[in-house]
């Protein structure tokens, strides 16, 4: 019989972090600094502590993981993988479907990963308080864990449809000690403004960064705290691929497709990484690919321009080379919280523009149609954003039973769905609308970057 389980010692815990930023096929470009119009950090140095930003521009492969990192990684890693041998059988597919599970850490995803390194290296330089902003909520509740674990105090400002749609979320922060605020808030200048304007403006991730950035420049002892997009952020993440890469030689196989959901790309990156080392470093017995899976609702990727912008709505942030629908996009209020974010980390701008790697984007209707197949197979209520990788997988599985290839699928499930019920109280009754972001704001928001920095088409140029 098939081994469904497979785990791994803690002993067999990764004690290094990979970066890719050695292998990318071309060098990331620089951020700019809009005033100067020159490559810079902006306001970076001011926000994160010294380690973090080492960790941010090294160009090392391999990062010590430290120690203390690793004893609380051990509260529920390494997690498991399992071979999704149910769902294999009922879409009647000759391919064989594997899931890293990260759902099984305290807060119930992938993000503890960094977020309690974050934490780490933020009280080792004295840092009393973080800030940080959440989307559906999963980077907040990790963030607030981490700090609890080393004593920091926690400020988040999670975006206001998701603080509405998904009350547990923020009292899960709460109850590991973190402030909670409904973005756009009073608690800040960026918030007030937004506010005035538009008192019923349901926030965005980008807003929701711009608030926590203020926090941090404006209040000493206070430092930024963030869940995706920076090379740092998925160095800590590949915890995940490295452990999978682990479980498979234990069973002999090897993927010949990965998949993942991209909000800010921290997820998926975390898992495909340390394959993506293999490929390059002639180390895979196969040429494994990776697609990538997000929102039609937020397709940075699938419709946005690989351009330079910021990654907030007040541009406090330096311009980040990247695929981008414009730092204004105010999102509709799909259940997919994690995955409504303008931006996209460059690394993922990088490898897709080298075509390293796909994208598909998805609606939130087929997502949870491929979500419903998988708990009635496997039994776990996949959070939303994983469930776009669950409608790859899924389309994959069924184009291999055509063809009768028996290929090796795996996916990254990064969290559970268990305080995402009023999403599948929406889609079981009906109310899911099946929302495309419409080409032309993408234009729109093109025009109006390219309107308040003339220069940016030359700029592009360096990408």
């Amino acid at each position: 019989m098939q081994q469904r389980k497979i785990f791994l010692d803690d002993e067999e815990l990764p004690k290094q972090w990979y970066s890719i930023i050695p292998d990318l096929p071309k060098p990331l470009p620089p951020t700019i600094e809009p005033d100067k119009r020159q490559p810079g950090p902006g306001i970076v140095p001011l926000i994160f502590p010294k380690a973090i930003i080492g960790q941010e521009i090294s160009k090392e492969r391999f990062i010590d993981i430290p120690d203390e990192v690793r004893e609380v990684y051990k509260l529920w890693r390494p997690t498991p993988l399992f071979r999704a041998m149910a769902l294999e059988k009922a879409l009647k597919t000759p391919a064989k479907i594997y899931y890293k599970y990260e759902g099984v850490s305290p807060p119930g995803s992938h993000k503890p990963n960094t977020a309690v390194a974050q934490a780490y290296y933020n009280m080792k330089e004295g840092t009393e308080r973080m800030a940080t902003e959440t989307g559906a909520g999963q980077w907040g509740s990790a963030l607030a864990f981490g700090c609890m674990l080393f004593g920091l105090k926690c400020t988040v400002y999670m975006v206001k449809a998701s603080y509405n749609q998904k009350p547990y979320r923020r009292i899960m922060m709460e109850s590991y000690g973190a402030d909670v605020y409904a973005s756009p808030s009073e608690e800040t200048e960026s918030g007030r403004k937004i506010l005035k304007d538009d008192p019923d403006n349901p926030g965005s991730l980008g807003i929701a960064i711009s608030e926590a950035v203020e926090d941090a420049l404006k209040n000493e002892k206070v430092k930024y705290g963030i869940g995706s997009v920076f090379n740092h952020v998925l160095l800590h993440q590949t915890v995940i691929g490295l452990e999978a890469k682990k479980q498979m030689e234990a069973v002999d196989d090897y993927p010949d497709i990965i998949y993942g959901c991209i909000g800010g790309g921290s997820s998926f990156s975390g898992l495909f990484w340390p394959f993506y080392y293999d490929k390059v470093s002639g180390k895979a017995p196969k040429d494994v690919q990776f697609v990538a899976t997000e929102a039609t609702a937020c397709p940075k990727v699938t419709k946005g321009e690989y351009t330079f912008d910021h990654g907030d709505t007040a541009r406090l942030t330096p311009l980040v080379p990247m695929h981008t629908i414009g730092h204004d996009f105010i999102p509709a209020p799909i259940h997919a919280g994690g995955l409504r974010y303008h931006g996209i980390a460059p690394t993922i701008s990088r490898l897709v523009s080298e075509k390293k790697m796909q994208t598909k984007a998805y609606n939130q209707v087929e997502v949870f149609d491929a979500a419903k197949i998988f708990i009635n197979t496997e039994g776990i209520i996949p959070a939303p954003e994983p469930a776009h990788a669950i409608k790859g997988v899924v389309d994959e599985a069924l184009r291999c039973k055509k063809t009768g290839e028996k290929k090796t699928i795996m996916f990254l499930l990064c969290g559970h769905g268990y305080f995402d019920m009023q999403a599948y109280a929406d889609y079981f009754s009906g109310k899911l609308l099946p929302y495309e972001y419409p080409a032309e704001k993408v234009a729109e928001a093109m025009q109006r970057l390219k309107k308040l920095y003339p220069w940016l088409d030359e700029l592009k140029k360096i990408i």
